[in-house]
């Protein structure tokens, strides 16, 4: 009886330190997705050359100039996307395949804003 009752016990607290945890990484997103500055796609627009190229994607707004020396494919592949809202070209590679589960890891450390609702 004494095994089952601590049994119960572990589960019991595991199970509650499952649930704040789970509860405290919700909040952090969140919070994270709220600092981000509003940027309108007028605003994106504004950002469409090859020494500054932002680009909306999925809601949140990147700045991906430094990173355009680095894309595998020509300049020419990625500056039509360059001041747009580019969720297609991200998800399609222009040619129906979407990109890596890295590629998306990465585009994360050019986030600068979220996309504002106009």
């Amino acid at each position: 009886m004494k095994k089952l009752t601590y049994t119960a016990f572990v589960a019991f607290w595991a199970s509650i330190a499952t649930l704040l945890s789970t509860n405290q990484l919700v909040s952090a997103s969140h919070d994270e997705a709220q600092a981000l500055p509003a940027v309108t796609l007028a605003q994106v627009a504004e950002h469409a050359t090859e020494q500054d190229c932002w680009m909306a994607i999925e809601g949140k707004v990147y700045d991906l100039t430094d990173y355009l020396p680095y894309h595998p494919t020509p300049a020419a592949v990625i500056l039509p996307w360059c001041g747009t809202e580019a969720t297609k070209g991200m998800r399609t590679k222009g040619y129906g395949r979407d990109h890596s589960p890295a590629a998306w890891a990465e585009l994360e450390e050019y986030v600068i804003g979220a996309l504002a609702e106009e």
